[in-house]
């Protein structure tokens, strides 16, 4: 957890296991920043967003991912993607591809192996019985190494733009949305993994093994 904190400069850190298979509803590290503070901290957020008007969160569809092209239009997303931004750190990530019949899953990271960050964005909800912060991950069309896998990708950031996006003073929607851009190709790697991650019970290294190996 040290080597997050100094990667994303955050000043408090939530404790969280080592994680291989993450479902939506289930918390996931984000890195935000205070409005008020501009301090930073990695938190658990619900991987779910639920917008802070919602009246009932059971009466939402489960918003895991928002389209680049269309956050700051539709409702769920405009107001989060103004002023509440976050970092979602992985070091890598699963997509399934369609073939004769049946979805095969790949596992994609950085060629180097480094831990990255998504772009994401982030509620608070206020509730009877208390309050949840949770997140949506923004999506953008594929690389051309994601291409024959699926249409769409994660937003990857540049290290070089989380101090911008993280900013919640930020608001010139342009700019951020300049952002949201493929991850360049060349600097990933793509490989098929064993079914056992289609099931979320199994979370352990054995998800992200090639599925060819021994």
């Amino acid at each position: 957890m040290g080597s997050l904190g100094s990667l994303f400069q955050v000043d408090r850190v939530a404790e969280l296991p080592a994680r291989y298979n993450i479902a939506p509803t289930q918390p996931i590290l984000a890195v935000r920043q205070s409005e008020d503070t501009d301090e930073r901290e990695l938190v658990a957020l619900r991987w779910g967003l639920i917008p802070s008007w919602v009246k009932e969160p059971a009466t939402m569809p489960l918003l895991i991912n928002a389209r680049a092209e269309t956050a700051a239009t539709k409702p769920a997303f405009r107001a989060a993607l103004r002023r509440r931004r976050c970092l979602v750190p992985a070091d890598g990530f699963y997509e399934w591809q369609r073939t004769e019949g049946r979805k095969q899953p790949y596992h994609m990271r950085r060629r180097d192996g480094a831990p990255f960050a998504f772009a994401g964005l982030w509620e608070r909800w206020e509730g009877a019985d208390g309050a949840i912060e949770s997140c949506a991950l923004l999506t953008t069309n594929s690389n051309e190494l994601m291409r024959p896998i699926h249409d769409r990708m994660p937003v990857i950031l540049d290290p070089a733009d989380f101090e911008l996006w993280l900013d919640p003073h930020m608001q010139d929607l342009e700019m951020l949305q300049g952002l949201l851009r493929p991850y360049p190709a060349e600097a990933m790697i793509a490989y098929p993994v064993r079914p056992v991650v289609n099931n979320a019970r199994n979370d352990g290294p054995q998800c992200v093994l090639p599925l060819d190996a021994e």
